[in-house]
């Protein structure tokens, strides 16, 4: 096992931030407002106007960013639906500058190019900063489209008092790109309320040994273990993330203990859970190990080799024996009837919540950005089973963690 220390802490940092920039002279100030945003260690994904493009071009953005700029609603996307990705996929959208005709479209639902339609889809916070002339900004229609969006919850950054295009002046200018960011901050630390607590989160699969070569194993990749502490890191809480192999690459922040077996698992979780407020066992642990392995790569011409198999540690079962006041979270990944076994599972191994998460559909569950999932309590207030993003499913969890934790 090896330990990666976080290298500094930003509520920014790890968090996949979506950007729209659309047409006006102040596309230039959303270029410094990208780099500061990756200089806090935020993943950025840009989507551009087509008139955002005769101000400041894609190739600018990409290279701040390190990802590709997405212009057009029917731009290549293999196996996803953009729009619908690229919403899912972002913790906050950020819209600067925000022009008075995208702002009326955002308060009127109309999503007639890939940034309104990402827009319409997206369900997590949302920052606006508008710039305009003076008498754009002033018109009742404009306050009118403010004031509605402001009501649904949109943080509405500016505009200042300033120099505008043409040599004008007056209100409309876009705020400045450090006061934006200071916004962007305030929106994503949600009052810090997992602030002071210590969680632990296993994430991905674990590999157990047949060979040198091959090992019984699953599919996981460790994206909602990722997404979970990702999102309790960012509310303030101390993230210990123990993570299997084969996954893709775990958020910033969190520090990481990798490990391979259950065996692994089941040391540094516990080393990690002494003294934790909470346990979120988001790892698929491999339910059973080869009984012996193989000292060397077994030879197929040697015929088909008897292979016996045993029980892995009942890692979380060994948790809620020792639990506490500790909460825990437990995962379940079903095929068939998912609440029955959520349920099952819920009082079998005695944890607080437990995950219902189904598997075997395409598009769901290991590997994709969604999870159909239920989430079952010990007190019996829940989620029923439905669709989520895994952000959106990961800020249930942390919701459920704070209401549990201040009981």
């Amino acid at each position: 096992m090896d330990t990666v220390e976080p290298s500094g802490r930003s509520v920014l940092k790890g968090r996949r931030l979506l950007l729209g920039v659309t047409g006006g002279i102040a596309a230039y100030k959303a270029c410094v407002l990208t780099r500061l945003l990756r200089l806090r260690g935020a993943s950025v994904r840009v989507v551009m106007t087509r008139t955002a493009e005769r101000f400041v071009g894609p190739a600018t953005f990409a290279a701040l960013t390190d990802h590709r700029v997405y212009t057009d609603l029917f731009d290549d996307d293999p196996g996803h639906v953009l729009h619908v990705r690229l919403a899912h996929e972002a913790d906050i959208v950020v819209v600067a500058p925000a022009t008075a005709n995208v702002i009326a479209k955002l308060a009127f639902g109309i999503a007639d190019d890939l940034l309104t339609s990402t827009l319409l889809e997206a369900r997590c916070p949302f920052v606006i900063a508008p710039a305009m002339h003076t008498g754009m900004w002033e018109h009742e229609a404009t306050q009118a489209n403010i004031a509605a969006l402001a009501e649904r919850g949109v943080r509405v950054v500016g505009p200042a008092r300033g120099s505008l295009a043409a040599g004008d002046e007056g209100v409309g200018r876009m705020s400045e790109p450090d006061e934006i960011l200071a916004v962007i901050e305030d929106v994503l630390s949600r009052g810090k309320d997992l602030a002071g607590r210590r969680v632990v989160v296993t994430a991905g699969p674990t590999w157990e040994p047949i060979d040198p070569v091959r090992f019984v194993g699953n599919r996981s990749t460790g994206r909602m273990g990722f997404a979970v502490a990702a999102e309790a890191y960012g509310r303030g809480a101390d993230v210990t993330l123990v993570v299997g192999p084969g996954t893709i690459e775990p958020p910033e922040g969190p520090r990481v203990v990798r490990v391979t077996t259950a065996d692994e698992m089941r040391h540094a979780v516990f080393d990690a859970a002494e003294g934790a407020d909470a346990v979120v066992m988001a790892a698929a642990v491999a339910d059973f190990r080869p009984e012996r392995t193989a000292g060397s790569k077994i030879k197929k011409e040697d015929g088909t080799p008897d292979l016996r198999l045993v029980p892995t540690p009942d890692i979380l079962g060994e948790l809620s024996r020792e639990a506490g006041e500790r909460v825990l979270v437990g995962f379940a990944a079903e095929t068939d009837d998912v609440e029955a076994g959520g349920r099952d599972k819920l009082a079998r191994k005695g944890v607080d919540l437990l995950v219902a998460n189904q598997v075997g559909r395409e598009g769901m569950g290991f590997g994709s950005e969604t999870n159909r999932a239920a989430i079952f309590s010990r007190t019996g207030e829940g989620e029923p089973l439905r669709e989520w993003s895994k952000r959106e499913l990961a800020a249930a969890i942390c919701d459920r963690l704070v209401k549990l934790l201040t009981r």
